[in-house]
């Protein structure tokens, strides 16, 4: 059996990570970006959004050898929030807002918060869109919560679990 829970230490370590393949892979998402609008900016509008909030980590948690839930939650939210860039930039902090509020509240995560999360960020950043689009970041990110709903069902080892989301995050 594989992993089944994570802590705040490894969250913060696989957000960073996640904040640096994003970063990695910029040009390539700008590339990608020709609808609703094709204006090149998605991957470095993200980029920003989600570096802001690794330095806001790295400002309030990094020190700490074993962060809490709830001081790593704030930390992604509000420094996704503040450094929000663009209309995919906002997208990105408001699906991290509605993770966040969800994970903030536990010591560990497993599947199944998993999986709440990601509904709460996709019906979270739904709401903040006033026209959603579909066939944007929104679709995928509520094909991907919905593929979390029915693998957390399925199965407490997260890599399982991931392996399923990002797989259905591709296909949508």
């Amino acid at each position: 059996m594989g992993i089944s829970t994570i802590n705040a230490k490894m969250v913060k370590n696989a957000f960073l990570a996640g904040a640096k393949g994003l970063s990695d892979k910029k040009e390539w998402i700008n590339e990608l970006n020709v609808f609703p609008v094709p204006d090149g900016d998605t991957g470095t509008n993200m980029t920003m959004t989600i570096m802001a909030a690794g330095r806001e980590i790295n400002k309030e948690v990094a020190a700490l050898n074993d962060p809490s839930m709830e001081q790593l939650a704030k930390a992604i939210s509000s420094g996704s929030l503040r450094g929000a860039r663009g209309n995919s930039g906002v997208i990105l902090s408001q699906l991290l807002r509605g993770f966040t509020k969800e994970i903030k509240t536990v010591d560990e995560i497993d599947t199944t918060t998993l999986a709440n999360a990601m509904v709460r960020g996709t019906e979270t950043a739904y709401k903040a869109v006033m026209k959603p689009k579909e066939g944007t970041i929104l679709t995928v990110a509520k094909g991907m919560a919905d593929k979390a709903l029915e693998m957390a069902a399925e199965t407490d080892d997260i890599e399982v679990f991931a392996q399923a989301v990002i797989k259905e995050g591709d296909r949508v």
